[in-house]
């Protein structure tokens, strides 16, 4: 036996020398293959020198060159083409197969930014699979870089903006935590390294009119300026440190965003510590002289853009630097550190590295839409869904007799996709979802039944007298990328892609009556948007009503969950339905005055956090661990949390702050933490908030943030505390109070 043992140890020892041998080599030959380098190729040497090496190397129209989105190779000095211009708002976007997760709007429906991280992971990981293979290939064009320019973190103040379906909605909080997480998932955790670079956009008070993006000028109050439109850009610059910045095509406080000082020079960077890069929105700089008129020539529009502070133009502006260097409006030592500034992300990415030397090499097509992926978007859709209304027809049995389908949006892949999406041969529209619950025994039918935003040609009705032999209907109506979007893009839209009118369009609501007429069989509504509507007649017309976004890839099957009951639903409204049109203040007023939940100064029909479940939560014991703090101090805030139903459920627990004595121009709610928890049927959980001194942080009319003296209302609950037109079967939020001195 001695001798196995002595034998097993001599070979072990051989073993290891052997291999630390090895890696010595390896290290040896890295080395040497490093030698052969010029010093901003090489990884071994510090940043800094890199880019101070290639710097010096590069000619002024080089440098020139680089400046632009759509970046021309170097061959002397082996510097590959890149172009900055890549999307991936909810997942790889314009460059072939990913995994399609659900529209903005629908991941901040979840109101769970845990999730949104592990959203954000798997895009960064399908994004880094994508561009090794793309690598190989030698195609690396527009698309398939890995600068993204997502998320939008706009604030979706109007909700006839056909953009908002972008956002994370109407609450600068819920903005906040989500891009927050979604960035983090996408740039990875290495200090050094990014693993994709993620971008805020767009800087700032950018929110519509679609049609005026190129023209308008926001001037908010600066109070409204601090408090609604600031807050997420800061926070995902100091929190997620956010690589990129996308400044905005419009004005404000008189400004093109791209050509401002103030907002990209005192703000971003000198207040708020900014360290990545900033890019124009696309041909945004053409705008300075064609639209704003605040230069008089192409070469003045680079000039101002460049000294104010972008580092990466997107579009045909930044060649004209060379000339506004001849005559004298720019110097290079400005160009410089522009470039320097941008090609820091390049160096952090990798793009100069040796491809052997990423630690994403290992990432290949097997990531790319795969199991584990389509999994997460299953249940980011399930968790998005929000049941509006339900009088006791959900969910459904799947052994249902005979159960009729009707709408255009039932069998229709492109609600399922929103904008700024990828392609997946994964898609499962709602009709194909439903017919894949059914007991094989069920009888199902489904028809196309109406136009989506007309009357139908043929006036021949096959569909409706056909309802009343069902035990139940449903009905997949709604929004669809037609009818609103960014300018231009929704072809049905006479607005430039905006929602004027947010109404339904009226033969969808005259294809409800007639079903109602046919016979009391219940009726579902599953709505397809990106946006609010107005919901008063669906709401009566209808038995249950679900808002499903546009749900990606797994939208069909998340919604057949839902209807069936295999999923509970759990998602909550990230923005707010309003009662009627006439109750919204003008469109291009930026002032927040009577704007989203936090201002609302009418009833509405279905508010911000709204949403309904299988089961009912009932709240109470709220408490703070004291009555009274000094300011700058944080608090400790309970509420016990009881599911009082048969069925095991989630529950989006929400904390509003009120300011007794803030000012009338101040919110009247404010969303300062949330908490998506489980609670099993019967049985009570206590959530436990942290508050710490920001949530009671305002500001004044100078946009002075200060934590005022006095005494501050919290409530807690499963929605926002606000009037609403109609009564909504929700648990009645608890409040308790706490005193800052």
């Amino acid at each position: 036996m001695k001798h196995y043992i002595i034998v097993f140890l001599l070979l072990y020892i051989i073993t290891g020398c052997a291999n630390r041998e090895t890696e010595n080599a390896e290290k040896a030959l890295e080395k040497h293959a490093y030698e052969n380098l010029m010093v901003f190729q090489n990884p071994s040497y510090p940043l800094e020198e890199r880019l101070q090496d290639v710097m010096v190397r590069l000619t002024l129209d080089e440098k020139i060159a680089q400046l632009n989105y759509n970046a021309q190779a170097i061959d002397r000095l082996n510097i590959p083409a890149y172009n900055w211009w890549n999307e991936a708002l909810h997942g790889v976007a314009r460059h072939g197969k990913a995994t399609v997760f659900p529209q903005a709007i629908g991941l901040a429906a979840t109101f769970d930014d845990s999730l949104i991280f592990q959203i954000a992971t798997a895009i960064s990981d399908e994004a880094r699979a994508k561009y090794n293979a793309a690598l190989r290939l030698g195609n690396v064009g527009h698309y398939g870089g890995l600068t993204f320019w997502s998320p939008n973190v706009n604030i979706f103040r109007d909700p006839r903006w056909g953009r908002g379906q972008e956002t994370y909605g109407e609450d600068p909080y819920l903005t906040s935590r989500i891009g927050i997480a979604f960035v983090r998932g996408m740039q990875g955790d290495d200090p050094e390294r990014l693993k994709t670079a993620a971008c805020a956009k767009h800087f700032v008070v950018h929110s519509g009119p679609e049609g005026e993006r190129h023209t308008f000028n926001a001037a908010p109050p600066i109070k409204d300026f601090r408090e609604t439109y600031l807050p997420a850009f800061k926070a995902l610059v100091q929190e997620a440190q956010v690589e990129i910045v996308m400044c905005a095509y419009n004005r404000t406080f008189g400004e093109p965003c791209c050509g401002s000082s103030f907002l990209m020079q005192d703000i971003l960077r000198e207040e708020w510590g900014f360290q990545g890069h900033v890019t124009s929105d696309c041909w945004a700089l053409v705008d300075f002289h064609a639209n704003h008129k605040v230069t008089g020539s192409p070469a003045e529009s680079a000039a101002l853009a460049f000294k104010s502070g972008v580092n990466v133009n997107c579009g045909d502006t930044s060649p004209f630097l060379k000339e506004a260097v001849e005559q004298g409006l720019i110097e290079e030592g400005d160009i410089n550190e522009a470039l320097s500034v941008l090609w820091r992300t390049r160096f952090r990415l990798g793009l100069f590295d040796p491809p052997e030397s990423s630690p994403y090499r290992h990432l290949g097509p097997e990531t790319v839409n795969s199991e584990e992926h389509q999994l997460l978007a299953s249940e980011a859709a399930e968790k998005s869904i929000v049941l509006l209304k339900n009088d006791g027809v959900l969910p459904l049995g799947k052994d249902i007799k005979f159960l009729f389908v009707y709408g255009p949006n039932a069998n229709n892949a492109d609600v399922l996709l929103g904008n700024y999406f990828g392609m997946s041969d994964n898609l499962t529209t709602i009709v194909e979802g439903i017919s894949a619950k059914l007991d094989l025994g069920s009888r199902m039918e489904y028809l196309h039944a109406f136009l989506q935003d007309r009357e139908n040609i043929n006036t021949i009705d096959w569909s409706t007298p056909g309802a009343h032999q069902a035990d139940a209907i449903v009905v997949v109506m709604g929004l669809s990328g037609l009818l609103e979007g960014e300018e231009g893009e929704a072809l049905a839209s006479p607005t430039k892609s905006d929602r004027f009118d947010m109404h339904l369009p009226e033969n969808q609501i005259n294809y409800l009556r007639k079903l109602r007429a046919a016979g009391d069989k219940p009726i579902i509504a599953v709505l397809t948007g990106g946006s609010p509507v107005i919901m008063k007649e669906v709401h009566e017309l209808a038995d249950a009503v679900l808002y499903a976004w546009y749900p990606g890839e797994e939208g069909g099957n998340a919604v057949a969950n839902v209807l069936f009951g295999d999923a509970v639903p759990s998602g909550r409204l990230p923005i707010t339905f309003p009662d009627k049109p006439e109750d919204l203040p003008e469109y291009n007023d930026y002032s927040m005055e009577g704007r989203t939940y936090r201002f609302a100064e009418k009833p509405v029909f279905y508010p911000f956090g709204y949403g309904l479940s299988y089961t009912q939560f009932t709240y109470h014991n709220p408490k703070a661990d004291r009555a009274t703090i000094n300011s700058g101090e944080p608090v400790n805030v309970s509420v016990e949390v009881t599911n009082s139903g048969v069925t095991d459920a989630e529950e989006v627990v929400q904390l509003y702050i009120t300011a007794g004595d803030a000012g009338p121009k101040s919110p009247k709610w404010s969303l300062k933490q949330m908490q998506r928890v489980f609670v099993s049927a019967g049985t009570t959980k206590t959530v436990n908030f942290i508050l710490e001194p920001a949530a009671f942080e305002t500001f004044d009319e100078e946009g002075n943030a200060a934590v005022r003296p006095g005494n501050y209302t919290i409530t807690i609950g499963g929605v926002s505390p606000v009037k609403t037109v109609v009564e909504l079967a929700t648990a009645k939020p608890v409040t308790t109070s706490i005193s800052v001195q």
